[in-house]
């Protein structure tokens, strides 16, 4: 893997808001990937999933603003969505709807052009919206669009902690990298996890870690005072079961929970919930 173009992403603002006392307030993580079709969606969903089967409450909120596709993938209709709220046409708590595997979904529109650049208005609602839902919930997934647009980026800046997903593919692990270099030279410094999907043998995840890692401390760490350290969440294997629920719009965790694939992200599940 080498050193990719450098990157002509937008700088972004604020780091994520810091939590109130008092309350207790929700982890906040945004699930990304510097590509499309890496299956993100796919573990956004699953893992909060895994996370309810812990006692969590899990909040997934669709932040692909524009190209939304959780309700695909839970198969729920999206009557109320994260645009309604925008526009006041619907409270929070009426956009707000149980999904299959025991957690709460806030689905957004698709197709809607107003979301596709980051407005002061759109980045007021997102902040407000996100400290909303903070007191609320035990875990809150973020489920970010693809790449590295000023909508992504301050999307995950609202987070506590990011976890990007790739595949072991060189174009996924090149996007996974110049994610990675984006977030580490425009906002604060916070963990920064690595999931390795579609994996055909074991170790392979481990050792797509350590290649990132090795990329990241040759050409990102020099530059910063504080280096990037990625923490490799472990890897989910290429799996049937995967595509035959994922044909049938129903969670792995729900209709395969003894599968490989669903194994390995309840496992995932338990290392968010670990200080």
């Amino acid at each position: 893997m080498i050193e990719p173009g450098s990157s002509s992403a937008a700088s972004t603002p604020s780091p994520a808001p810091a939590a109130s006392g008092g309350r207790r307030n929700a982890r906040v993580t945004a699930v990304t990937s510097g590509k499309g079709g890496v299956g993100k969606t796919f573990v956004a969903a699953n893992l909060a999933a895994a996370l309810a089967r812990r006692g969590e409450r899990v909040l997934v909120l669709d932040a692909d603003l524009g190209l939304a596709n959780l309700d695909v993938v839970l198969n729920l209709a999206a009557r109320t969505t994260l645009h309604d709220v925008f526009t006041g046409r619907a409270s929070l708590e009426q956009a707000m709807q149980p999904a299959p595997g025991g957690f709460t979904v806030l689905l957004a529109g698709s197709g809607l052009i107003e979301y596709s650049r980051m407005t002061p208005e759109v980045r007021e609602k997102l902040l407000g919206l996100i400290e909303q839902v903070r007191p609320q919930f035990d875990q809150v997934l973020l489920d970010t669009g693809a790449g590295i647009s000023d909508v992504v980026l301050f999307t995950i800046s609202l987070a506590d902690e990011v976890l990007v997903v790739a595949t072991p593919e060189p174009t996924s692990l090149a996007d996974a990298y110049a994610t990675v270099k984006v977030l580490a030279g425009t906002q604060a410094a916070r963990p920064m996890r690595l999931l390795v999907n579609q994996t055909q043998r074991p170790g392979e995840g481990r050792g797509v870690c350590q290649q990132l890692q090795t990329v990241v401390d040759r050409f990102v760490n020099p530059l910063r005072e504080q280096p990037v350290q990625l923490s490799c969440m472990g890897e989910i294997p290429l799996d049937i079961a995967v595509r035959e629920s994922v044909q049938r719009r129903e969670l792995l965790l729900v209709s395969q929970p003894g599968s490989a694939a669903a194994v390995a992200l309840a496992q995932v599940a338990g290392k968010l919930v670990t200080p």
